[in-house]
C-alpha cells in the first residue's frame, strides 16, 4: 500500500506541540474537519446511528437527515 505522501495526501491534523519535526497543516481545512467530525459525534448521540441498526442505504440516509434536523432545529429554537 502506498504511503500517503506518495498519494498526495496533505497532513490535516494539527500535530502534538512537543512533536521535535514540526507539521506544516492548512488550518482552513483543518477547521472544516474539526467541525465535520463533531457533526458526527453529535449523530452518533442518536443510537440507531451509531449502532447502525439500518441495513438498506436509503434508510441510513433518512436517519442521519432526521437526526441532522434534529439537531440543527436546537440552534434555530434557541435563537
Amino acid at each position: 500500500m502506498p504511503t500517503l505522501a506518495e498519494r498526495n495526501i496533505e497532513a490535516v491534523i494539527l500535530g502534538r506541540s512537543n512533536r521535535r519535526v514540526k507539521i506544516e497543516h492548512d488550518r482552513a481545512l483543518y477547521k472544516q474537519r474539526n467541525r465535520i467530525e463533531r457533526m458526527f459525534g453529535q449523530l452518533k448521540i442518536n443510537r440507531a446511528e451509531a449502532t447502525r441498526y439500518d441495513q438498506l442505504a436509503n434508510s441510513v440516509l433518512g436517519m442521519i437527515s432526521l437526526a441532522t434536523a434534529r439537531y440543527w432545529l436546537k440552534f434555530f429554537h434557541a435563537a
